[in-house]
């Protein structure tokens, strides 16, 4: 089966898992010290010390912050925009987190939005969001601290409100994973999106911030364009493919125990915890590290050549995503480009390391297990083996 994702109902709401336009933007740019990295790492231009490096990374909560409007509008919520605030660092730390660094962040974040709409008590709020989100990573272990940030009153450009965040990093060059160590006989340890791990106040439904156009428009009904006016780009999405799902975010769903709001607003893990002690004790076990965001279970195909990736023992597809595939009747082949469907972060290490990693992730109340392996290969290509059936990308 082949994957032709850019001809997809996810493509044609605007968005791509592949980013093709994007890597085809930026092939020709410096990939800095340690180009199959997940990161870019450059210099350490600061103090010119060889022995270190920087790393920078901007990336927010995307169209998560539309639902949260919604949400705020049905319900009066306004704790739904800490959740916001957490995304947006998350995104960042974690991708970081991929080439070695647990600590040592500066974060800074940019707020955007439309001040008819979007009022002050809830940029308030976003920013209270992210310094209690900080204070509780700095609680846990973590070294990382606020610069400040922007806020600005662009109604002409953004309908509602746009939640972003810079992080800047400097990291021991020994200290970095750089993903060219993934080799055969590699086993994969995946760590679940789900639960609730041991410095989460609530449960995790998996969503992370990735996918959410899809997840908007597949799952909440028409209710929305008809009483919410620019919520949606009307000239270029077709109206058959907007908000064509049967809910509203106030349904509650008995089987999640949840309101489909509070499922697919739950806010975005962080595993920084987990891998600050993975890296203590393990750091040089450790061939490669993916965060299966844009991409989904896909997303190893940026970083190897030459190896076959095998997953075959993927974790129980969470509600929320089973869900989302019912309702809109995606393929499982472009489900698995989209959303992380159940691990959000894998480690490529050998098989001896990699029960000891499982034991330090369930330590955190995350399962862990091994979800799979590399092969040899005359290219790259993955095979994703699952209840679902077999896909080859």
């Amino acid at each position: 089966m082949n994957s032709n994702n850019e001809n997809s109902l996810y493509s044609l709401r605007g968005v791509s898992a592949t980013k093709n336009e994007v890597h085809n933007a930026i092939k020709n740019l410096d990939k800095g010290l340690f180009p199959n990295a997940f990161c870019k790492i450059v210099p350490d231009f600061f103090t010119n010390d060889p022995n270190f490096a920087l790393a920078i990374h901007a990336d927010g909560a995307g169209t998560k912050s539309l639902l949260a409007y919604l949400y705020f509008l049905e319900t009066n919520d306004i704790s739904v925009w800490k959740g916001i605030a957490q995304d947006a660092i998350v995104m960042n730390t974690d991708d970081l987190l991929c080439i070695g660094a647990v600590n040592n962040f500066l974060i800074s974040t940019t707020i955007c939005r439309n001040k008819y709409r979007i009022s002050g008590e809830i940029l308030k709020t976003l920013i209270e969001g992210v310094e209690e989100f900080l204070d509780s990573l700095r609680k846990n272990g973590i070294n990382i601290h606020s610069g400040g940030g922007e806020t600005a009153d662009m109604g002409d450009v953004v309908r509602t409100l746009t939640v972003d965040s810079n992080a800047v990093c400097r990291i021991k060059r020994n200290e970095i994973v750089s993903n060219h160590k993934i080799q055969a006989d590699d086993v994969i340890v995946g760590l679940s999106s789900t639960g609730k791990a041991i410095y989460e106040n609530v449960e995790n439904s998996g969503v992370a911030s990735n996918g959410l156009t899809s997840i908007r428009h597949d799952l909440l009904s028409k209710y929305y364009p008809e009483h919410f006016t620019d919520i949606f780009d009307n000239f270029h999405l077709e109206t058959q493919n907007a908000y064509t799902g049967k809910f509203r975010l106030t349904d509650f769903l008995q089987e999640a125990n949840s309101t489909v709001g509070q499922l697919i607003l739950s806010p975005t893990r962080t595993y920084l915890p987990v891998f600050n002690e993975i890296f203590q004790q393990l750091r040089n076990d450790i061939h490669g590290i993916v965060h299966c965001t844009g991409g989904g279970q896909t997303k190893v195909l940026n970083f190897v050549e030459n190896l076959h990736i095998i997953k075959n023992n993927l974790f129980d597809i969470p509600y929320l995503f089973r869900l989302i595939q019912s309702e809109s009747n995606t393929s499982w082949q472009e489900m698995y480009q989209v959303y992380n469907l159940g691990h959000r972060m894998e480690i490529y290490v050998s098989h001896s390391a990699a029960q000891k990693i499982i034991k330090i992730s369930q330590d955190f109340g995350i399962e862990a297990k091994m979800i799979g392996f590399c092969e040899k290969s005359d290219k790259k290509r993955l095979t994703i083996i699952s209840e679902k059936g077999e896909f080859h990308y």
